[in-house]
């Protein structure tokens, strides 16, 4: 109780101010991504708290989970305007898409009958016979018109993974494994198989926990006990919690940062490469050390790309990144037919993405087929306590 802020971490940090900023029970609550670094039970908490609060919440977050469950009203600000939805996010979503969609297939019909009235008038206006309908075409062509599709200010980059080579029957043998990281053990004989197609979100109230069990699976790390084994097939992918050591010292430019990992290295190909991952113009010749968090995060998604691997490790991916990107990492996990072995703070992620949830406890593990929520339900019947990601 009496630490200094600057001692806390962010999950602490966030907390305390969540305290301060609902203390008093204000009449209204202006929040800016609340959610970040808080784990999970903590977010349940505050969606509950914020969906019977009486007063006017205003709130900004790349948490889709927490928007469907907290938000009545949503705000779109894009096309260059500002734009009310009654509904949560889910509502939301759908319904702009499905106004886009409308805008597209009226466009087309018009489109269509502007091509068959040009065509009329240009075979029969010099036809004297047909004159009068040609001059009653021209008439209705001027009436009609396609509505203008302003561009969006939204920009989706592009995940997606593909395997060089096709994973075999063995995948992953952990047995065991137990480490101590300042002077706490972490890892206490934690033992699980990976499965051919096997997706697992790793989840657990120590975050040490999981990000030492991944470093020992790429061997940054060695274990103080226990072994684990590859499949002789397997080519792994590594996005780690901390990418500084990737940034923090080096002045290359992005398209020569990510040339140190592509087989083709020509400009075209980078080039492209990079524009879908929203790097374009002479964004490409930026210093990496001076990008922001998420355009760091997105470098690191092409990294992972180049490497064709087919079984990716990720440990908490979508921090720093929006809601749009955020999204595409959703699709590209979800659609690659390799393995996947991640931990994330995104709720929405770990209910559409895993197969499996392994909890890190002080013991050991649990280890359950199914996503996250079903997982929670689980555990509420059967060990209960609180679970934290």
């Amino acid at each position: 109780m009496l630490q200094q802020m600057s001692s806390l971490s962010g999950n602490e940090k966030v907390k305390v101010l969540l305290a301060q900023c609902l203390f008093g029970n204000p009449d209204i609550i202006l929040m800016d991504e609340p959610t970040n670094h808080l784990d999970v039970e903590a977010v349940s908490w505050l969606e509950d708290f914020l969906a019977d609060y009486f007063g006017t919440v205003i709130v900004v977050s790349h948490d889709r989970h927490f928007l469907n469950n907290v938000c009545t009203h949503i705000v779109d600000i894009d096309y260059g305007k500002i734009k009310m939805y009654v509904g949560n996010y889910e509502f939301w979503y759908e319904s702009s898409q499905l106004i886009q969609r409308m805008i597209k297939q009226q466009n087309k019909k018009a489109e269509e009958k502007i091509r068959e009235l040009q065509n009329f008038i240009a075979r029969f206006s010099a036809n004297k016979s047909k004159s009068k309908q040609a001059t009653s075409r021209r008439k209705l062509l001027d009436k009609l018109t396609v509505e203008e599709m302003p561009a969006s200010s939204r920009k989706y980059p592009y995940i997606g993974f593909d395997m060089e080579r096709e994973a075999g029957k063995d995948i992953l043998q952990v047995s065991g494994l137990s480490k101590t990281v300042d002077g706490v053990k972490v890892l206490n004989n934690v033992s699980f198989t990976v499965a051919k197609g096997d997706k697992i979100a790793f989840v657990g109230a120590n975050e040490i926990a999981v990000t030492t069990l991944f470093r020992i699976l790429t061997e940054e790390l060695e274990p103080d006990e226990g072994t684990f084994k590859w499949g002789g097939t397997i080519t792994t992918s590594y996005f780690p919690n901390d990418n500084s050591a990737f940034f923090n010292d080096c002045e290359l430019s992005i398209i020569d940062w990510i040339r140190q990992y592509s087989a083709d290295e020509t400009e075209s190909f980078l080039r492209g490469f990079l524009g879908r991952m929203l790097f374009s113009g002479d964004d490409v010749y930026k210093p990496v050390n001076v990008l922001s968090g998420g355009e760091k995060v997105r470098c690191m998604f092409s990294r992972m790309m180049l490497f064709h691997s087919n079984c990716l490790i990720l440990d908490r991916p979508t921090n720093h990144l929006d809601l749009e990107s955020i999204t595409a990492v959703n699709n590209g996990l979800s659609e690659f037919k390799g393995n996947v072995l991640f931990a994330s703070h995104d709720h929405e992620i770990l209910d559409t993405v895993p197969n499996r949830i392994i909890e890190i406890t002080e013991s050991g593990c649990f280890d359950r087929a199914g996503n996250y929520d079903e997982y929670v339900e689980w555990r509420r019947e059967n060990v209960g306590g609180s679970l934290s990601i």
